[in-house]
């Protein structure tokens, strides 16, 4: 029997080798079979995995590999696996894990060990892995008051224009992060982008409607991200041997291929997935400096207000102007009957709630409300000059049937004059 400084020794060799660093063969095989599908989805899974070999390795001693296989040979229960990591995840969260997270970082271990030809009965897995019930909470959108507060509060043109963009887009968060430059059209009327299918859910292309106010502000970034700037690096100094500060201005190269929202361009196109952790953590500060950072009851880790409730806007306030099926569509929902519909039918109802998903141009907004206000007045004379003619028209209707029936009534003193002479 070994000795307990001999046992350590051993499960600190065990450590090092099963150490997460280490590449698994059979995660990689996975994420590799996932990103066929879905590169966004390979990299959320591939985090998850991650944080499922650590606990392997604190737990078991073992890598990846190694308990698969000892699961597969009945020497480890994979049951017993997942309710453990279950327990690993709240204690190391401290129970404050949401559970939505904790289900679906277990699905995606379920899934992982599925894949590795370990099966994995359904029944059992409801009887022996206990997840928690997950709670729906109703949300409610924000109001146009709540939106225009927030874009206001924006403390930097490129958060302002993704958080109008999301507003008046309808756009999921990442599907935003994925448009690049060569897919706005800004000088069409009225101007469009096109969101590519391997970035939507529903992994089919649409093209979005912008409003004039977004059109505008997309330009207006796009001519601040892409303006000449002072930059210092360092340099030699030919004469001496030294290094001093050189100061030069330099423009950066434009890219068709270039992401709108991207800071930082290079050969190498940055991840939305990757954007989208930077991003909300500026829209995150921007909510707390406001006051309007609360949290869920119940899940402290999220807020009340998200870059999803854009969207919640956008689809509520097309259906409350009753184009719930054109709402359907314009946010990528499947099933909506406007997917078959020519574009002058769907440009002529954009028409009509593009002031609604207007939010700061107000001298636009009071120069249609004012048109408006003329085509009101326009129809109201309309209707008063068809009122004062169907008023003649019933006079002289009624002119007419006072005439007929005097012509009837004399018609008929005729007849009884012609019988009296007739006897």
């Amino acid at each position: 029997m070994k000795s307990a400084s001999i046992q350590k020794v051993d499960r600190s060799k065990k450590l090092q080798k099963s150490s997460p660093h280490n590449e698994s063969s059979m995660i990689s095989n996975y994420l590799t079979n996932v990103a066929v599908m879905n590169k966004s989805t390979a990299v959320k899974y591939n985090e998850r995995l991650k944080k499922f070999e650590a606990f392997v390795s604190e737990h078991y001693s073992l890598d990846i590999d190694d308990i698969v296989k000892r699961i597969t040979k009945g020497k480890i229960d994979a049951y017993n696996v997942l309710s453990n990591y279950i327990l690993h995840l709240r204690e190391k969260s401290n129970n404050r894990i949401s559970p939505i997270t904790l289900k679906n970082s277990v699905i995606t271990i379920k899934n992982f060990l599925e894949y590795s030809d370990i099966d994995i009965s359904p029944r059992k897995f409801k009887l022996k892995v206990r997840l928690p019930k997950v709670v729906r909470k109703s949300k409610e959108a924000l109001s146009k008051e709540d939106v225009v507060d927030i874009l206001n509060a924006c403390s930097d043109i490129r958060l302002k224009t993704y958080v109008m963009f999301l507003a008046t887009g309808g756009f999921r968060a990442v599907e935003a992060l994925s448009v690049r430059i060569r897919d706005l059209d800004l000088e069409s009327k009225p101007a469009r982008v096109f969101v590519r299918g391997e970035y939507t859910k529903t992994k089919t292309d649409r093209i979005v409607f912008l409003t004039e106010e977004m059109t505008q502000q997309l330009a207006s970034w796009l001519a601040y991200k892409y303006r000449k700037r002072r930059v210092c690096h360092k340099g030699q100094n030919n004469d001496q041997n030294y290094e001093k500060t050189i100061t030069e201005y330099r423009t950066p190269d434009r890219n068709e291929n270039d992401l709108i929202f991207a800071v930082y361009q290079n050969s190498r196109m940055p991840n939305p997935d990757g954007m989208y952790d930077d991003i909300a953590k500026s829209f995150a500060k921007t909510l707390d400096r406001m006051g309007k950072g609360e949290r869920e009851d119940g899940n402290e880790g999220r807020r009340q207000i998200t870059l999803h409730s854009f969207r919640r806007f956008v689809k509520t306030t097309i259906s409350d102007l009753g184009y719930s099926d054109f709402s359907e569509y314009f946010i990528g929902h499947s099933g909506s009957a406007y997917w078959q519909k020519k574009d002058s039918e769907k440009v002529e109802i954009f028409r009509k709630i593009e002031p609604y998903l207007t939010f700061l141009d107000l001298v636009n907004l009071e120069r249609r409300g004012a048109d408006v206000q003329t085509k009101v007045d326009e129809l109201e004379m309309i209707n008063q000059k068809l009122r004062e003619r169907d008023a003649m028209n019933a006079d002289a209707i009624a002119t007419l049937s006072d005439k007929l029936a005097q012509v009837m009534q004399e018609i008929e003193m005729m007849k009884k004059q012609q019988t009296q002479i007739m006897a």
